[in-house]
């Protein structure tokens, strides 16, 4: 019997939760979008990259900071698949989709220390908004992802000193 190789492929990434004093989340406009497109930090996983590593890297990268603390990170790996006309365009056609740990991060700066104007900037605006909104404003392709992330985090969150 013949055997195929699925092409249903998922690349790894990890994605933070990043949350001011407030209890608001960090979220950016993504730069590569034709339309106001908004989201949390996410990137992919370099090599052999651990996770929480990887997270510290992309906070770097795309806030310009990893001026944090952990609080917690996801209890499983989240998937999100990208629309059928997006994946020819990203990741060399490699990937259906990406999946996630996600990390949740208590910011211990300044709203002044983030820089979002990297040597490879990911956004070009940010703000800082409530956790519970967020599938409300995402690309529809992610809500589910941010309804699911909604559901673990937001106990946790409320529950922060």
């Amino acid at each position: 019997m013949t055997k195929f190789l699925s092409r249903k492929k998922y690349r790894p990434g990890v994605g933070i939760i990043l949350l001011n004093q407030k209890k608001q989340v960090f979220i950016g406009q993504r730069a590569d979008s034709v339309v106001e497109t908004w989201q949390m930090p996410q990137g992919g996983i370099d090599g052999e990259e651990a996770p929480l590593e990887a997270a510290l890297r992309e906070l770097a990268e795309e806030v310009g900071t990893n001026n944090v603390e952990l609080i917690q990170a996801s209890a499983r790996w989240y998937y999100y698949g990208l629309p059928m006309e997006l994946q020819p365009i990203l990741w060399d056609n490699q990937y259906v989709g990406q999946k996630q740990k996600w990390f949740l991060f208590k910011y211990l700066g300044a709203d002044a220390e983030i820089n979002i104007k990297t040597e490879q900037p990911e956004f070009i605006a940010w703000k800082w908004t409530e956790f519970a909104g967020l599938p409300d404003i995402v690309v529809y392709f992610k809500k589910q992802l941010y309804l699911d992330l909604v559901e673990e985090f937001e106990s946790t969150i409320k529950n922060l000193a």
